[in-house]
């Protein structure tokens, strides 16, 4: 279960651990979806993380807007 429960309670930018808590999947999913071309992450040096404003504006696209 998440411990974040809206969208102000994220950190600036999100790691895949992170990612994975808030969308209640694998570790593992949410690097795999992290290097894919349509989700929002940004590569710096080795790691990847997400900008929490794209990262919430994926998740509306990908819910019609619900929240």
């Amino acid at each position: 279960e998440s411990t974040y429960k809206t969208y102000d309670d994220l950190p600036l930018f999100l790691n895949a651990a992170m990612v994975a808590q808030v969308l209640g999947v694998a570790p593992s999913s949410a690097y795999e979806l992290m290097h894919e071309e349509v989700f929002p992450s940004v590569r710096i040096g080795s790691r990847f993380v997400v900008p929490k404003d794209k990262f919430q504006q994926w998740v509306e696209r990908q819910t019609g807007g619900a929240r």
